[in-house]
């Protein structure tokens, strides 16, 4: 894919003949009924890279990192069978498998174009999988006061060993924060913090707030491109 002299808001018909996309997904069984789809982990690659073998690319180092809200609408190109009961979440193993990309997905991938980067890992302050963002926030709300499942996050302390793995990185990567602004994530958005404030962090903060990094898609068309040139100029990144 050619750089031009300017941003250019890349269409995700072009995005998809550039990138690949891999995510590890698995099922929680609450008791004998309940189950909870969820994803742990996205890889995006680029497929001019070399040859590759899928399962390794949870051992390799990433260009960036970026940790988000939940997975959203993201879905395994193929039949996934992965189960756990909660109660072993700390014994979770990654196996990857070909993703369809969301819209969200493609924001990364148009940073990933201007910045060079081959290689990105998206991570999420919830694995709960659900589109709707405001669904999403009832239902770990639930699902932490109620039952007291708080594992469902990758930054829980039942997964601290998961967590170093997946945030190896190489040398300069950054790690970009981009969870969004609801104030019901204060809990998901205080954990990740807890484990991980010590290493360096790039994200557009909405004014007046802490910890409220702006979500990479937001409704408008116009924001969204304000979204990726704003990171980009945060990461000094010119148009070649």
């Amino acid at each position: 894919m050619e750089h031009s002299n300017t941003i250019k808001f890349i269409p995700a018909n072009d995005l998809k003949k550039y990138y690949n996309v891999f995510g590890h997904f698995y099922s929680i069984y609450l008791n004998s009924e309940d189950k909870i789809d969820c994803r742990s982990v996205l890889e995006i690659v680029a497929k001019n890279i070399t040859q590759f073998d899928i399962d390794s690319l949870k051992n390799q180092s990433p260009d960036a990192i970026f940790i988000m809200m939940n997975p959203g609408s993201s879905k395994p190109l193929e039949e996934v069978d992965n189960n756990i009961s909660w109660e072993n979440i700390n014994h979770l193993e990654t196996s990857l498998v070909p993703t369809k990309p969301d819209t969200t997905q493609y924001q990364v991938m148009r940073v990933m174009h201007y910045c060079d980067w081959h290689h990105v890992r998206v991570l999420n302050i919830s694995d709960l999988r659900n589109p709707k963002s405001g669904e999403f926030v009832r239902f770990y709300s639930k699902l932490e006061n109620k039952i007291g499942f708080t594992a469902h996050s990758l930054f829980d302390d039942k997964r601290t060993a998961e967590l170093e793995l997946k945030l190896k990185r190489k040398r300069s990567a950054p790690i970009i924060y981009a969870w969004g602004i609801n104030k019901r994530l204060d809990p998901l958005i205080e954990r990740c913090l807890d484990k991980i404030s010590k290493e360096p962090f790039w994200g557009l903060l909405k004014n007046n707030t802490d910890n409220k990094y702006f979500h990479p898609l937001p409704s408008l068309q116009k924001a969204k491109e304000t979204w990726v040139k704003n990171l980009l100029v945060q990461l000094n990144i010119k148009p070649a």
